[in-house]
């Protein structure tokens, strides 16, 4: 059950995927589409975005290929991958690589920094889209001789019913035959501080195939639509935290969070750079008031208890598939 690794793009070494470098690049360059991600549910176009001698590749997902979700009535699913960014930026953790909406070819739609070793493109070779299996393979493959990277798991299935040193039991899962496995976590504070962007967050879709761990030592995650409901929808593989209270530095952070939300609230959204705008304005673009209003009850709930989140038993606790 490890989560694929990927390496990142060495054409724009130096900047890091959630950097503003990244987001300018991203929303200034011009928006090339060179093939599909076939595995995900909704359209996911991988790309590259060029601008000024400098190049990124990017994922794509255009507004127009996203399916209706009968419980995320308002606003779309790129908006919310946007204001996940926001918010990661906001905390000073950087979980989130850098992400915007724009127009593309196919209209508007989220665009992201692709973390990792790209996947084959029309480019490379006999012009037919990457298929799921390459992108995989990329993905999976790319960095098995990069100095310095990271051990392969974040996530494990053992056997018994303790999780061992250096991990966090999430539960037990059937693996078929009849037979059990507990699901374990590493006890990773890089993953620590992603439980508590979750919560924040209120994703409903952690995954292990959206940890990114990189030979640096940093992680990104990925995949944030199903985010930021006004409803309990916390739905994770992270829950070995549950309870526990919180570290001084999860504090720190969420006390940044909290002021940046409050941070004239009624300031101006359109600014000669967006990431100037307060982050409340910000995040008003992108979901609606009450949304907005709800991830302010999260953090002040989070701070006022010091504990991580427990499941709220109205809905399932752990995504499925947990992959």
């Amino acid at each position: 059950m490890s989560a694929p690794e990927r390496i990142p793009p060495g054409r724009m070494s130096g900047t890091a995927p959630a950097a503003e470098a990244t987001r300018e690049l991203l929303r200034q360059g011009t928006l090339t589409v060179r093939g599909q991600i076939t595995a995900a549910s909704n359209t996911v176009l991988f790309g590259t975005v060029e601008h000024e001698g400098s190049s990124l590749p990017c994922v794509y997902k255009p507004v127009a290929g996203e399916r209706p979700l009968w419980d995320f009535p308002d606003g779309n699913l790129a908006r919310r991958e946007v204001a996940a960014y926001e918010v990661s930026r906001a905390t000073g953790w950087d979980l989130i690589p850098a992400t915007v909406l724009r127009d593309g070819p196919y209209g508007p739609g989220m665009c992201q920094a692709w973390v990792g070793e790209p996947p084959e493109t029309a480019d490379d070779d006999d012009g037919d889209a990457p298929s799921e299996g390459a992108a995989e393979e990329a993905a999976e493959t790319a960095s098995e001789d990069e100095p310095g990277e990271e051990p392969a798991s974040l996530l494990a299935l053992v056997d018994g019913e303790e999780p061992g040193e250096g991990w966090k039991a999430v539960g037990f899962a059937d693996v078929g035959g009849g037979r059990t496995a507990l699901l374990v976590h590493a006890d990773d504070p890089r993953l620590r501080r992603l439980a508590v962007l979750d919560a924040v967050l209120n994703n409903g879709d952690r995954k292990g195939g959206h940890l990114l761990p990189r030979p640096d030592g940093a992680l990104y995650a990925i995949d944030h639509g199903v985010t930021f409901h006004v409803d309990d929808k916390l739905r994770t593989l992270l829950w070995g935290w549950a309870g526990e209270e919180l570290t001084g530095e999860a504090v720190e952070a969420l006390r940044r969070l909290s002021a940046a939300l409050c941070a004239d609230p009624g300031g101006p959204a359109e600014a000669a750079d967006a990431g100037e705008a307060p982050l409340a304005a910000r995040l008003a673009e992108l979901l609606t008031q009450a949304e907005v209003q709800a991830v302010g009850k999260r953090v002040e709930a989070l701070l006022s208890s010091g504990r991580h989140p427990l499941p709220s038993g109205e809905w399932p606790a752990i995504p499925w598939p947990p992959v």
